[in-house]
Parts: structure tokens; sequence; C-alpha cells
């Protein structure tokens, strides 16, 4: 079953662009990445979905319900950690946990309990006291803490420190293996690669690529480094330049025996070429900016 399905979803802010003919589409039980830089329409995609904002056209559905008609029934199987928390000053953690499972009409208190000691949160402190990475643990325990079908989670990790970053994921995964689904929206392109088994990548509102990671991370683009030289002769059409003191690297996607006749002339010591990492590739689709759904 297909856990979220858009079909030429689009949200205008005015004549502003918000997203543009989203067809997106998330299995059960997916451990899915939603890449794109800020700016490019991930939260605007996730505020859609969840019924936050009103879509300009097309549909989606999630659980194979309407996002619009019967947004209430989705919600309450939905954990949801927005990429700002906010919550009401002068309450301490505790309540807001607390709050928050009542407005599920569930007890949580037990699972809130076990979230709460892995993550190292004081449930006694009052949440405008609290520190970036401590606010994103309490929102952490608001969408994890009534074990949801599915989790949709925006740029989760911002804020929190490395070990914290592990011991969330490390939970992440305990909800993949009992069978949830993982919407993981990140630029944080290692994020993607190491949990993730299928994902998309959105541009300027547009989705421009969607796939395993595996195939994502296949490209005709090779990551070219030269030792001896500062410069790349401009026959080479490359994108993606680093230059440090002598050595330059770059990615190539052209005829590889024109590159090493042309390599061939230069004044190189050494040279290597290797697969790209996902970062690299990231940057590939944006420079190519082909729509390859």
């Amino acid at each position: 079953m297909r856990v979220i399905e858009t079909d030429r979803l689009t949200k205008y802010y005015g004549k502003s662009r918000g997203i543009i003919d989203l067809n997106l589409m998330v299995e059960e039980g997916e451990f899915f990445g939603f890449i794109g830089p800020n700016g490019a329409g991930k939260s605007t995609t996730i505020r859609t979905l969840l019924g936050l904002l009103f879509p300009t056209s097309g549909r989606a559905t999630i659980f194979g319900k309407d996002i619009i008609r019967q947004k209430t029934e989705i919600l309450a199987d939905i954990g949801y950690m927005p990429s700002e928390a906010t919550f009401y000053n002068g309450m301490k953690v505790r309540d807001v946990i607390s709050l928050s499972a009542k407005m599920r009409k569930a007890d949580c208190s037990d699972e809130a309990k076990i979230l709460c000691e892995r993550l190292a949160l004081d449930t006694e402190k009052r949440v405008e006291t609290l520190s970036l990475g401590n606010r994103k643990k309490v929102s952490i325990v608001c969408a994890m803490q009534h074990k949801p079908k599915l989790y949709i989670l925006d740029e989760p990790t911002s804020g929190l420190d490395p070990l914290m970053q592990k011991e969330f994921f490390d939970i992440l995964k305990e909800r993949h293996s009992d069978g949830a689904t993982i919407f993981l929206s990140s630029h944080v392109l290692s994020e993607i690669q190491k949990y993730c088994s299928r994902a998309a990548i959105i541009k300027a509102g547009k989705l421009i690529a969607q796939d395993s990671v595996d195939n994502l991370s296949k490209t005709s683009a090779k990551r070219v480094t030269l030792h001896g030289v500062h410069t790349v002769p401009e026959e080479l059409s490359v994108k993606s330049v680093e230059v440090i003191e002598d050595t330059v690297t770059f990615l190539y996607s052209g005829d590889i025996h024109k590159l090493l006749n042309i390599v061939n002339q230069l004044p190189i010591y050494n040279m290597t070429i290797t697969e790209p990492d996902l970062d690299e590739i990231f940057l590939h689709y944006y420079e190519k900016g082909d729509e390859n759904v």
C-alpha cells in the first residue's frame, strides 16, 4: 500500500511558488528521504500533506485517505516533527508532553518516560529556558510517544549534538523495524544515504528525481582529481570545480577518452577517478536541472 501518494500536488502563495505538480509516492514500511536545500519546497510539501496548508490544485492521500476530507483520521496515525518547534511559554517539559498525549486522547506516559530517558531530557525545565537541542528533544518525544504508523520528520536533527543524533536514529530504526513508515526531510545528505532506501529530490518546488538511493547514486559523472595543475581546461566543460593549492577536483560526465587525451597534455604528477558521493551527485542533479521522476 502507498502510505503517501500525491497527484500533481501544487501550492502557490499568491503568485509565489510553493510546490508545483508533485507526484510523490511512499510505500508502506519505507524509510524514505526527501532531499532539497532550504527554500526548495520541502516544508511546504509536508505542511500541505498534513492539512496545515490548503493545496492550490492537485490531490494527495495518506493511508489511502484524502488529505482534505479525512484529515482528522489521518493525523491520528502520524507523528509529525516540524523543523522549528515552538511551545507555550511557562509550561514545563512534562506538561507539554502530557498535553500532546491528551490531544490524542491517549495515555503515553510509559513510552514518554522511556524516550525522555534515552534522550537525556529534563522534564522539569520550563520550555522557554531550553536550548535548541533540548527543544528538538521535546518535539521528538511528542512525535513518537504514541507510536504512530507514519513519521513525518522535517529537518529533525538540526540542533542535536552527534550523540543525540545517533540515539534519535537508533530509535527511528527500531520503529522502522516494527513496521512504521518514515518520511525524512533533510538537507543532510549523509543521513539520507545512511538510513533511507528510497528518496526524492526537490528543486524550486518541483521533483527532479525519485528512485532508490542506490539508483540515485548511480550516475555517469565521475569525481576526477588532478594533482599538479591549478585550473581545468575549458574544453572539458566540467562543473563543481574545487581548487586546493596545486590540486583540482571536479565532476566529469563526458567521454572518458576525451578526458584522458586532454589530461595527457597537462603537467600533472598524479590523477584519480572515483565514484562521487551523494553530496556531489545531489549537486550534479541540481546543475543538470533534468526532470527524472
